[in-house]
């Protein structure tokens, strides 16, 4: 099993966001942000998203090499509140199951807070990679769904779901 940690998300991790806003990584999702945008972001995963609410993560390679993002948050899916989980890895590091054992680690973090049954994930039907990610990881496919993001944005996604408790 591929070995990485994720923690939590600091003042100093603006560079790697700024890395993660790249074509390859954004392709299915609304693209790169403008630098004002990757900004506001970090100052979110900074400021964390309130207790509660969720939190951001890098992905940490064993040899302390930052690779990437994950993250979960609190969000109301059909009238039920739920975590939503999303995550990135930089290009030169796809492929190796390394999402898969960061979204793995930050299903525990998100089960450990105890407080929401579910977790979804909203993959585009067109990355294969990502809905990789969702089945290795014990998501279950509930099925398609028109997925608003970016906000003001219809994309066709995958509806994955996953039990907390």
């Amino acid at each position: 099993m591929t070995e990485v940690r994720i923690e939590p998300w600091d003042e100093g991790d603006l560079g790697l966001l700024r890395q993660l806003n790249v074509p390859e990584v954004r392709a299915h999702t609304g693209g790169p942000e403008t630098d004002e945008e990757v900004l506001a972001r970090h100052e979110r995963y900074v400021r964390g998203l309130g207790p509660r609410s969720g939190h951001m993560f890098t992905v940490v390679l064993p040899d302390g090499e930052k690779v990437g993002s994950v993250g979960y948050w609190a969000r109301e899916w059909h009238g039920e509140p739920v975590y939503e989980m999303g995550w990135a890895i930089l290009p030169a590091y796809q492929g190796r199951g390394l999402a898969t054992a960061a979204v793995r680690a930050v299903v525990e973090e998100a089960a450990a807070s105890g407080d929401r049954r579910w977790a979804h994930a909203y993959p585009s039907v067109d990355n294969p990679p990502s809905n990789a990610v969702c089945r290795k990881a014990g998501f279950t496919l509930l099925g398609e769904i028109e997925f608003e993001y970016p906000p003001g944005h219809l994309m066709r996604s995958n509806d994955w779901r996953i039990d907390l408790f």
